[in-house]
């Protein structure tokens, strides 16, 4: 095989494998989010990153030990990542039987588990990381063609990625990312008599056809919804169904019964309803048929629908359509049903033709597929009611949604509601009571919060809430409520056995004749966010209970770690994961990924001469690029998603986009390798400083364009960064190169363990100072990049 050949063939392999691998990291991102939760798929990144900083570390320890064997190397370290994509889950499922997020603080057992889990899923990244890694450091003269394939493969695994999703259940995925690694195996091994390497592929050829006939699924959390629902006697899946932004189960059972915080004085039938739930998560239950009574009627959702029949009605995130039925048997002449999930609805329709089918297809409703926030914020219509998704659950969710991003129940998606009212239009919400107080309470002052900036003097006048014995909704009107709105809340309440927690001229009496509470938390709580009390009560509550914005917006993140002590005191040290486990797991899998980066970017200095400067310089350099680049990507995905109305389509765009370009930019490093390597590193940080400060205007601006143009109007936004920031790694690398050759494994490690770094602060970053100043610290980053390169005697 010719050199030039055998250069195109590494090209072209690094290419495939890379984008096998960005493929896996996004089936293995559902999967987990379907068995786990969401916080932890978030985990999945870090994973990926932490095989290619392991990589780097063995790398920088057998240098010269793998250099003079990479012919033998490479084949057969694609033979072994496609056996590992193959076989991951299916040894995990075989030796460990999965884990379990929530158990993790009580049960050592299961951290242990979950050790196991994550060291599995680390082969095949680290496999594909010794391939990318073991050709950049024997050509880094030709390092921007070579990081060209490795950007432009991942650029290309992203949609491919999405579309499988959309095509194929996630646990199909994996065999197939093998049988692509494999194709880079055998690119590398054409031509070639080698017996382990050609041994290797068969193995993983007939391993990757045995997954894909029978692929493995990881064991659900006993806690997700879907593996309770499935507990019950006599469930079934009766619907499944692939999709890239959740994967869609329908289950139905002869005791599955959905009516959340019903009237203990309903009377009627309560029949059994196939319930609908994505990614593992419920949805809702599939309404009743439009000739059988509504049990939802005899629920605090209800409320509205006391005060008047509403001409025109909005649903945001209609869901399975159970709201849409009760506000057409409401005698709603028209509604407007926005939905997230396109794909939930057509397996709805198909699955339950008489209700769900008859929604779909009834006139007097509009249904929408968008973002409901991006809806709200480019509709200009006007609705007589506006109906906000439930939110929490029964008996709360021991903070396991706190990274779950609720854009709806932010101030500015609030106002917006409010701004969609007709003159005398009413804004519903519903929350399930939990205890300690924490959902109502943040509702309650996101809503009062909002009246006052909109110019209401009187917030008490305007808002009224009811309560059963399970839930609690809230009701804001445009104009403040009449004597006869009062009266019929009150009929209302007393035909339901319902209690008024606010309403003008409520008395004290009033507010538990029918549901006794343990305490009187709840309407203290209530009455103190109403006056001047509430700024004292954000200060001084166990739990942070502040309206969340657009920029922050994790609604169900209630943790204050400056009240650690006093919620431990109060709630006993056992206690409290199971009140807030979401960030408490994040927090810990951070110190746990940091420290192990840390590790790894440590461990080769046993053989590598640290020498001062030089080697602090190649460390803020290569690290401030890892983490500078994975700061930015997360923080553009989170602004895109408001501008495109789909988190899939944004992370899809940005990712896709981000990766392309930078992989051009690291192509043009050829020609403009004579500039200082610090310059690109400036203006990168300058590009993403003006994106910071301009980006949100803009995108507000042209937020009426239809999809394809914004689509249009995003890449456009996007390339110039896009193309710088792929340019100071190969160049850092082969100015690396020339000077210390030894430490050009290093650097690429300590990029690829700082990048870990990233990922796994990133999300604790953006709950704490949000995603706005997520994208300057990013920026930050890059200029730490640019003040290690500063003196012309150290070069980095």
């Amino acid at each position: 095989m010719s050199v030039t050949d055998r250069g195109y063939r590494r090209h072209l392999a690094l290419a495939l494998v890379s984008c096998s691998l960005l493929t896996f990291q996004l089936a293995l991102l559902q999967i987990i989010a379907t068995s786990q939760w969401h916080h932890f798929a978030a985990f999945v990144i870090s994973i990926a990153l932490l095989g290619f900083g392991v990589a780097g570390t063995l790398l920088a320890l057998a240098r010269d030990w793998m250099m003079a064997r990479q012919d033998q190397l490479l084949p057969l370290l694609l033979c072994a990542c496609a056996m590992a994509l193959a076989g991951a889950l299916w040894l995990i499922r075989a030796l460990f039987g999965g884990f379990d997020s929530l158990l993790l603080f009580v049960d050592p057992a299961e951290l242990l588990r979950l050790v196991a889990v994550a060291c599995l899923l680390l082969l095949p990244f680290l496999c594909g990381a010794l391939v990318i890694g073991l050709v950049f450091t024997a050509g880094t003269e030709k390092i921007g063609s070579y990081y060209f394939a490795n950007m432009l493969g991942s650029g290309i695994g992203c949609p491919l990625g999405l579309a499988g999703l959309s095509l194929l259940l996630p646990e199909q995925l994996p065999p197939l990312c093998a049988l692509l690694t494999l194709a880079a195996a055998g690119l590398l091994l054409a031509g070639e008599r080698r017996r382990a390497a050609h041994a290797g592929m068969l193995l993983g050829l007939a391993l990757a056809a045995i997954t894909l006939l029978q692929p493995a699924q990881l064991p659900l959390s006993q806690y997700k919804d879907l593996s309770r629902v499935l507990d019950l006697p006599g469930a079934t899946i009766i619907a499944q169904r692939a999709a890239a932004a959740g994967q869609v189960h329908v289950v139905a059972a002869p005791g599955l019964r959905s009516a959340a915080g019903i009237s203990l004085n309903w009377s009627g039938p309560l029949p059994s309803a196939a319930a609908a739930f994505v990614n593992g998560d419920m949805v809702g239950s599939l309404p009743p048929r439009p000739d059988s009574s509504n049990p939802r009627d005899a629920t605090t959702s209800a409320l509205p629908y006391a005060l008047g029949k509403p001409h025109a009605v909005l649903v945001l995130e209609a869901g399975t359509g159970d709201a849409v039925a009760q506000a057409r048997a409401q005698g709603a002449a028209t509604v407007v049903a926005v939905t997230s999930h396109g794909p939930l609805s057509e397996v709805l329709a198909a699955s339950a033709p008489e209700s769900f089918g008859r929604l779909l297809t009834d006139p007097g409703v509009d249904w929408q597929t968008s973002a409901p926030r991006t809806w709200l914020a480019r509709d200009r219509e006007s609705y007589d009611l506006v109906i906000l998704p439930e939110v929490g659950g029964f008996g709360g969710n021991a903070g396991l949604f706190a990274l779950h991003e609720q854009p709806l129940l932010t101030r500015e998606a609030l106002h917006e509601a409010w701004r969609k009212l007709t003159v005398k239009g009413l804004l519903a919400v519903t929350t399930w009571v939990d205890y300690p107080v924490r959902s109502p309470a943040r509702l309650l002052a996101s809503l009062v919060e909002m009246l006052d900036q909109a110019g209401v003097s009187d917030p008490a006048a305007h808002l009224v809430a009811v309560r059963s014995w399970g839930t609690i909704t809230f009701c804001v009107k445009r104009t403040p409520f009449t004597a006869e709105d009062v009266g019929r809340i009150r009929t209302f309440a007393t035909r339901w056995a319902f209690d008024p927690a606010l309403l003008p001229g409520l008395r004290a009496a009033e507010r538990q004749s029918y549901n006794r509470l343990q305490d009187d938390a709840l309407l203290t709580l209530l009455d103190a966010l109403f006056d001047e009390r509430r700024k004292a009560l954000y200060k001084d509550y166990p739990f942070n209970i502040r309206p969340v914005s657009d920029d922050r917006p994790f609604f169900a993140q209630f943790l204050r770690w400056d009240q650690l002590e006093t919620m431990i005191a109060l709630y006993g040290q056992r206690a409290l994961p199971f009140l807030e486990s979401g960030l408490l797991v994040a927090g810990l899998a951070a110190l746990v990924l940091v420290f192990l980066a840390a590790l790894l970017i440590l461990l080769p200095l046993v053989r590598l001469p640290f020498k001062g400067q030089r080697g602090w310089r190649t460390l803020l350099y290569f690290g401030g690029l890892g983490i500078g680049y994975m700061w930015t990507e997360l923080a553009l995905i989170h602004r895109f998603t408001f501008y495109l109305g789909q988190p899939v389509y944004s992370a899809a765009l940005v990712v896709g986009v981000m990766l392309t370009c930078s992989a051009i930019g690291s192509a043009l490093t050829g020609r403009l390798a004579k500039l200082r390597t610090g310059l690109w590193a400036t203006m990168v940080a300058a590009a993403l400083l003006l994106l910071a400060l301009l980006l949100g205007p803009l995108l507000q601006a042209t937020l009426q364009l239809p999809l394809p143009g914004r689509v249009a109007l995003a890449m456009l936004v996007l390339l110039p960064a896009a193309v710088m920031m792929g340019m100071p790694f190969p160049l850092g690398l082969r100015l690396l190169n020339r000077e210390h050759p030894a430490q050009v494994p290093w650097a690429w490690g300590i990029n690829g363990c700082c990048s870990v770094v990233g990922a796994a602060i990133a999300t604790l970053l953006a709950v704490e100072v949000g995603y706005s100043l997520l994208l300057v610290l990013g920026a930050g980053a890059y200029l730490v990049a640019v003040l290690s390169c500063t003196s012309r005697a150290a070069q980095l």
